[in-house]
């Protein structure tokens, strides 16, 4: 297990984009697939967006598909979810996970991944 620092949430308008950004090691970066999920209060953890190590590859959830876009950034060793058109039901706390592994078959299961950030809470509300 790694550190991840999670970074961009807070509170916006129906309609807003949000940036959310997650420092992984950079002793580990080039071989982790990063993903970020979301749990909503009284529902359980859901997986959002993931990109893999190895080309380029990246998995979305059907509710954020055309509306979030996920990247990586090797010269800062970070992975961020660019959130646009943001709606009330994206609200939630927002987790970033790494699952490092020379496999390059992107992982899109949460117990997949062993290292967690602690979250960062996005609002979306008029």
């Amino acid at each position: 297990q790694v550190q991840l620092v999670e970074s961009g949430g807070g509170s916006v308008q129906p309609g807003d984009s949000l940036t959310l950004s997650c420092a992984v090691p950079a002793q580990t970066f080039s071989r982790s697939h990063v993903g970020w999920f979301r749990q909503a209060p009284g529902k359980e953890r859901e997986i959002v967006a993931v990109a893999s190590w190895y080309g380029g590859a990246t998995y979305y959830a059907n509710s954020v598909k055309d509306r979030f876009t996920i990247s990586r950034d090797d010269a800062k060793n970070t992975a961020d979810l660019q959130m646009n058109s943001l709606k009330p039901d994206d609200t939630a706390i927002y987790y970033c996970a790494a699952r490092y592994s020379f496999n390059a078959v992107l992982p899109d299961r949460e117990e997949l991944f062993e290292s967690w950030g602690q979250g960062t809470q996005v609002t979306v509300s008029s």
